[in-house]
């Protein structure tokens, strides 16, 4: 952990924007979660949130959003981003695999591009567990990495690719698969990442 721990804090201390993640808006997340028809007042953990705009995008929505990275780098920016905003954000620093989370805590799960960092079955097994511990009966979760046709590293790591089975089998049974839709991201560089997204209800 605290190797990976150690890379993450740097990516986000030295390069702020210029990571091939990097969204101005996120378009396919915020669909999918619109999707969901959560209430005003909704709780949303973001996992591997780094400094997105989506807590911005959360906020507007009227939810309630916790923000979780491995990085306390990354929620620098964005405290100073949302300004006296960011008292309406709860903050957790740790490694999703290690982490203890309160049970049925959340009404929706977002994850763009942590998951498939996961190459152990051994760290895949500990994120399913924290996720239905933490998520609610009937919540939902919303999945984004890197589709079959995408990209085998980022950052200098390997990654898994998916498709949207390939999601839903990593989470197994009790999870009903709503939607599936692939997104062609550009990157701050000029290129194009081809992601794969998958929206499930917890039964």
């Amino acid at each position: 952990m605290t190797e990976h721990k150690e890379h993450w804090e740097h990516i986000h201390a030295t390069k702020g924007d210029a990571v091939s993640w990097y969204q101005p808006a996120s378009t396919e997340s915020s669909r999918l979660i619109r999707a969901c028809g959560l209430p005003v007042g909704a709780t949303v953990l973001d996992v591997g949130a780094g400094a997105s705009v989506l807590v911005d995008e959360l906020l507007e929505a009227g939810f309630r959003p916790t923000l979780l990275d491995i990085a306390e780098s990354a929620f620098v920016r964005v405290r100073e981003r949302l300004g006296a905003r960011a008292s309406e954000v709860a903050f957790l620093v740790g490694d999703i695999t290690a982490i203890d989370l309160p049970k049925s805590q959340f009404d929706l799960w977002h994850d763009r591009a942590v998951f498939h960092f996961l190459t152990e079955p051994e760290q895949r097994q500990a994120y399913v567990q924290a996720l239905k511990k933490a998520l609610r009966p009937g919540g939902f979760v919303v999945l984004g990495g890197f589709a079959p046709d995408g990209p085998e590293k980022c950052s200098g790591l390997p990654v898994c690719r998916y498709d949207a089975q390939g999601f839903a089998d990593q989470l197994g049974e009790g999870f009903d698969l709503l939607e599936a839709s692939r997104e062609l991201h550009p990157t701050p560089f000029g290129t194009l990442q081809a992601f794969q997204y998958a929206r499930f209800r917890r039964l």
